[in-house]
C-alpha cells in the first residue's frame, strides 16, 4: 500500500519582516460609490433543518458576489429574478447600472429545499453555474470582456441529485477533446450515523466532455465522490486535471462505488481521534514532558538517554520517542522521575533560556503542547503594539495605544489542526500531506487565473500567501507574499465575515457582518521625514490601516478585492471603494 508523503511548507525568509512595527491608522478618506440594484440579491437563508456548524460554513457564510479573475474589475451576482448581473468598471466616475448577461431558465422560488445559486468562472470563455436545486449548467460565454462577442449559451445542463454549490472548475482543451472539470459541495444526512449530527460533507468531482470530431453534445464521463466530516476551507482542481488539493480540519477520503459510507467514515475518524503520545509544557528555562506509562511499569523498564540536541526514550524494550530536539539542552542537568500517577515526567533544561520551542522533537506530531493562561497573556502583551488608533503614536509612551481587543487563548494557539492534502485524480489516493498545525486558514485569492487559487495561512503573527504548483513535485507550494502581523490583527476582529486581498498583494481587507470594512496596506515609503525617537532612527516605511463605513443597515452578502477596488454587496446595493489609484 502506497503511503502519502509527509511534506512541509517552506517559508521564504526574505519575504518576512522581523522589524515590522505595526499598522498606523490613516484618516485619509477613501472614495466610495454606491449603486442601487434593480432587484434584490437572491439570498437563501438557512432552514431549520440546516442547523450544524458545517451548514453555516458552507451556506450561511456564502459569498454572493463573484469576481471574474479573467477580467479585472468585473463582478457578478444573481438576483431574485434569476438574472446573472454583471458590473464591469472602467472608470469610477462613469458607473453604469449592473447589466443582465444571462437568465436562469427555471423559477428559483419553486424549489423548497434549494440552496443559493452559485457560479464559477472556468476560463475566459466558459462558466459553470448551479441554480441551487441540483442542476448543473455549463455555459459558453464568448469573450466576456467584449460585448460584441459575448453571448451566454447553455452547452450542457443536467440534474445531478441533491442541491449543491460549485466551489471550483477548470477547462481542459486538447486536440481531440474539450472537458470541464468541476467540484460540487453538498452536506448530506446519513441516517445510520448515530455518533454525531448525522451530517457529512460530500465533494463530487464531475468531468463533462465532448470530442471535437464527433460534434456530439457534452456529456458526463467521470464522477468521483470524496467524503469528510467538515466543510473544506479550500478545495481546487489542478490546472491539468490530474489532481485535487484540499485544506480541511477533518480529512477527506474517496468513496468507492458500492462501499459502505458508514464503514469508510468510521475508519477515517478512528485515525483522527488518537490520543497524543505525550504531553509537554515549557517555561523560559525548561521543558517538562509527561508520558502515561503502561500498567505495572518499573524503573527497570525505562531507558532515557539525553544528548545536547537529541533524546531517546525506550519503554519495555520498545522505541517510544527518538529524535533531534528543536534546540539544545543541558543534557547533564536534565532528569526523569516516575510519578505516583503512573506517569513518567522528564525535565529538560534549555541551553538558550527564553527561546520558545514550537515543537519538542523536530518533525514529530505525536505530542500535545499545553500552555497555561499566564503564557498566553504574556504573548498577547508582547504583540499589542501591532495596531494603533493614532496616525503617529508617541514612541515615548510605555504602552503604545492599541485597537485590538484582549485576545482569548484560542486566538493565539489553535486547538484545531488542519491539513493540506493532494489527491491523485487517477488512483484517487492521497499523495502528499502537510500538517498545518496551528497555521490557521484565513482566505483564498486567485493571483493568476491559469494557476490554482492561492491560500493564505496564519504563521505566528503574520499571514503568508501560498501558490500551489502541481507540476513541481519537490516544491509544490510556493510562499509568494507576506501580510505582516495580519494573522494577529485579524484575530481581534470578532465580527469579521469575509476576508480578501488584492491579486498583486498591495493590500488585504476584511469586512464585518454590518457596515465596516478594514483595509491593511503593505508598508510604503513616507512622503515626509518621520523619526522613531525611542530608537533614534528615521522611519522609512509605514503600513497604513484604513476603515470605511458603508451608509447602509443591510447585512453584507458579498465581498471581493481587485488591485484597485473593493466591491461590497448588500441586499439592495453594490458599493465600490477605491483603494488604489491606477498605475
Amino acid at each position: 500500500m502506497e503511503v502519502a508523503a509527509n511534506c512541509s511548507l517552506r517559508v521564504k525568509r526574505p519575504l518576512l519582516d522581523p522589524r515590522f512595527e505595526g499598522y498606523k491608522l490613516s484618516l485619509e478618506p477613501l472614495p466610495c460609490y454606491q449603486l442601487e440594484l434593480d432587484a434584490a440579491v437572491a439570498e437563501v437563508k438557512l432552514r431549520d433543518d440546516q442547523y450544524t456548524l458545517e451548514h453555516m460554513h458552507a451556506f450561511g457564510m456564502y459569498n454572493y458576489l463573484h469576481c471574474d479573475a479573467w477580467y479585472q474589475d468585473s463582478v457578478y451576482y444573481i438576483d431574485t429574478l434569476g438574472r446573472i448581473m454583471n458590473l464591469t468598471v472602467m472608470l469610477d466616475t462613469a458607473l453604469g447600472k449592473p447589466r443582465e448577461v444571462f437568465r436562469l431558465p427555471t423559477d428559483l422560488t419553486a424549489c423548497d429545499n434549494r440552496l443559493c445559486a452559485s457560479i464559477h468562472f472556468t476560463s475566459s470563455t466558459w462558466v459553470t453555474l448551479s441554480d441551487g436545486t441540483g442542476r448543473l449548467y455549463v455555459i459558453g460565454t464568448g469573450e466576456r470582456g467584449n460585448s460584441a462577442s459575448e453571448k451566454w449559451e447553455i452547452m450542457f445542463n443536467e440534474e445531478l441529485g441533491d442541491p449543491f454549490i460549485i466551489i471550483h472548475s477548470i477547462s481542459l482543451l486538447n486536440a481531440e477533446e474539450h472537458s470541464i472539470a468541476t467540484l460540487l459541495l453538498r452536506i448530506e444526512k446519513e441516517e445510520l450515523d448515530m455518533k454525531g449530527s448525522g451530517f457529512y460533507v460530500s465533494l463530487e468531482w464531475v468531468t463533462i466532455s465532448k470530442k471535437n470530431k464527433d460534434k456530439k453534445k457534452y456529456e458526463i464521463i467521470k464522477r468521483d465522490i470524496l467524503c469528510g466530516k467538515s466543510v473544506p476551507h479550500y478545495a481546487a482542481i489542478e490546472p491539468d486535471g490530474n489532481g485535487l488539493m484540499i485544506v480541511s480540519y477533518k480529512s477527506f477520503t474517496f468513496v468507492q462505488a458500492g462501499q459502505d459510507l458508514e464503514e469508510n467514515m468510521d475508519e477515517d475518524m478512528s485515525e483522527k481521534i488518537k490520543e497524543p503520545l505525550y504531553y509537554w509544557q515549557q517555561t523560559e528555562d525548561d521543558l517538562t514532558v509527561t508520558i502515561r506509562l503502561p500498567e505495572d511499569s518499573t524503573k527497570e523498564d525505562i531507558q532515557v538517554q539525553f544528548l545536547p540536541d537529541h533524546i531517546n526514550i525506550v519503554l519495555k524494550d520498545h522505541q517510544f520517542l527518538e529524535g533531534k530536539l528543536y534546540s539544545s539542552i543541558d543534557h547533564e542537568s536534565s532528569t526523569w522521575i516516575i510519578k505516583e500517577s503512573n506517569s513518567l515526567e522528564i525535565s529538560l533544561i534549555k541551553k538558550n533560556e527564553g527561546l520558545t520551542w514550537p515543537e519538542l522533537v523536530v518533525g514529530d506530531k505525536q505530542g500535545e503542547l499545553i500552555r497555561d493562561s499566564a503564557q498566553c497573556a504574556a504573548i498577547a502583551e508582547r504583540l499589542m503594539h501591532l495596531t494603533s488608533e493614532e496616525l503617529n503614536p508617541n514612541p515615548d509612551k510605555e504602552k503604545p495605544p492599541c485597537s485590538a481587543q484582549e485576545l482569548e487563548e484560542c486566538d493565539i494557539f489553535f486547538e484545531e489542526s488542519s491539513s493540506l492534502c493532494r489527491f491523485d485524480g487517477n488512483t484517487l489516493k492521497t499523495t502528499h500531506v502537510v500538517n498545518l498545525g496551528s497555521n490557521q486558514y484565513l482566505f483564498s485569492v486567485i493571483v493568476d487565473p491559469k494557476e490554482m487559487p492561492c491560500f493564505c495561512l496564519r504563521h505566528d503573527v503574520d499571514a503568508l500567501l501560498w501558490q500551489p504548483h502541481s507540476s513541481k513535485q519537490d516544491d509544490m507550494w510556493e510562499h509568494i507574499a507576506t501580510f505582516n502581523a495580519l494573522g494577529y490583527v485579524q484575530a481581534s476582529k470578532r465580527d469579521k465575515k469575509f476576508f480578501a486581498c488584492a491579486p498583486n498583494y498591495s493590500y488585504a481587507a476584511l469586512c464585518e457582518c454590518l457596515r465596516r470594512v478594514f483595509i491593511y496596506r503593505q508598508p510604503a515609503p513616507m512622503s515626509t521625514v518621520l523619526y522613531n525617537r525611542k530608537e533614534g532612527r528615521q522611519v522609512g516605511q509605514v503600513a497604513k490601516q484604513q476603515v470605511a463605513s458603508l451608509e447602509t443597515n443591510d447585512p453584507i452578502l458579498g465581498f471581493q478585492a481587485t488591485n484597485e477596488r473593493l466591491f461590497v454587496l448588500t441586499t439592495r446595493n453594490l458599493f465600490l471603494i477605491k483603494v488604489n489609484t491606477e498605475n
